[in-house]
């Protein structure tokens, strides 16, 4: 897999990172890419890749050394044109992100995410009613999905029922940070249907009055944004604020139920629930790699990246890396996870992270009270994207409390 780089002695890896059968089952391709050294060489994309915690947390860390605005997928902005108009949020650097992440931080306040409990807890207790009644249900499907597809959407303001577009326009904006393989190029034939329903639901007439998204819309009549950045805003609310906490539930039931021990363990102390998503970010990162771009010459680890060149960070490997965690590979919701990197770091770092963990603590809640087994009946079906990692199926079956 790795040779010495005959320049710079840099460890080389030639392996596809974005190889289905990898994206598929990540964990044995980041631990040779951590163990390979603290910066590698990526040939198949001409590339740096970076896999220890260490590293991949100062890179976020540092958006004037790595930058955003060039593209957090592959593609680099400043040589091609992005497929959509780039997110004012997560492809933009100060001072045009500062503007953005003030308006989204009032938005997305404690206040305003604590006003959201009553209404989130009713929903994932009648949909856990609803599954648990059955004794065996898909835990990808009929929770992970339905539960935020419903709650979300309707605390941004969405009055459309077609909700499934919004994991379609999820999976292709998430594919299209990777390279131009099969599951970029299925994406993109989706794209100019799906790409016209989102713009259309982000206007401000198509949003209830007292949503997230009509608070945002009230900041451009402030003047602080304008009518048509609002509406970028609320794209980016309804892309990265869905489908990364779609997966990040899928892989919170799917890794409980492959460790009956680990719900019996919550079981006995359920004030552990919040620890449960905490340490499923850790596990099993539901966002795997973003990219970032030296903005200079820069210096990582003794090996010089030169300006204008493309890093990808490993999220996923950085989050298993043993020099960080003790026993990184083990699933155990007993330990403190806190500052792993599955909601990004610094500057960049995921505004709606508090209404996503209010979300996987109604849900898990919710099933806590009412379950007291819950163990997979058949291997679960993996999700595949090239940047995210989530299941499409994850079969289960229950015993009420």
């Amino acid at each position: 897999m790795v040779e010495a780089k005959t320049d710079s002695k840099v460890p080389v890896v030639d392996k596809d990172p974005f190889d289905l059968g990898i994206l598929a089952d990540p964990f044995d391709f980041h631990e040779e890419l951590r163990e390979a050294g603290p910066v590698v060489w990526l040939e198949q994309y001409r590339l740096w890749g970076l896999g220890r915690y260490e590293n991949v947390h100062a890179t976020l860390n540092d958006w004037e050394t790595f930058c955003s605005s060039a593209g957090v997928g592959i593609s680099n902005f400043r040589k091609e044109k992005p497929w959509r108009e780039p997110s004012i949020l997560l492809e933009k650097d100060p001072p045009e992100h500062t503007r953005a992440r003030s308006i989204m931080t009032k938005v997305l306040s404690p206040v305003a995410v604590r006003k959201l409990r009553s209404d989130f807890e009713t929903a994932a207790e009648k949909i856990v009613d609803e599954v648990i009644q059955r004794g065996e249900f898909d835990a990808a499907t009929d929770l992970a999905e339905a539960f935020p597809t419903k709650v979300f959407p309707d605390a941004v303001g969405l009055t459309a029922h077609e909700r499934e577009y919004l994991l379609r326009y999820g999976n292709i904006a998430f594919n299209a940070f990777g390279p131009r393989n099969s599951l970029f190029e299925a994406s993109m034939a989706e794209a100019p249907e799906v790409s016209e329903w989102i713009i259309d639901k982000c206007r401000r007439e198509a949003l209830s009055e007292h949503g997230f998204g009509a608070q945002i819309f009230a900041h451009a009549d402030q003047g602080e944004i304008t009518e048509h950045e609002a509406g970028m805003l609320v794209r980016s609310l309804l892309t990265a604020g869905l489908d990364t906490t779609v997966n990040g539930i899928g892989c919170a039931l799917r890794s409980l139920a492959a460790n009956p021990e680990q719900w019996q363990i919550l079981r006995n102390n359920p004030s552990l629930v919040r620890n449960v998503f905490d340490e499923t970010l850790r596990y099993d990162s539901p966002v795997q790699t973003f990219f970032r771009t030296t903005t200079r010459e820069v210096e990582v680890e003794g090996v010089k990246l030169g300006e204008g060149e493309k890093v990808l960070m490993f999220l996923s490997a950085a989050n298993r890396d043993p020099r960080r965690w003790e026993n990184p590979h083990d699933f155990d919701i007993q330990r403190k996870a806190t500052g792993h990197v599955a909601f990004g770091s610094g500057i960049h770092g995921c505004v709606g992270q508090m209404v996503a963990r209010l979300e996987a603590e109604v849900l898990l809640s919710a099933l806590l009270k009412r379950v007291k087994t819950l163990e997979l009946t058949s291997e679960p079906t993996v999700k595949l994207n090239n940047t995210t990692r989530g299941w499409a199926h994850i079969p289960v079956s229950v015993t009420a409390a």
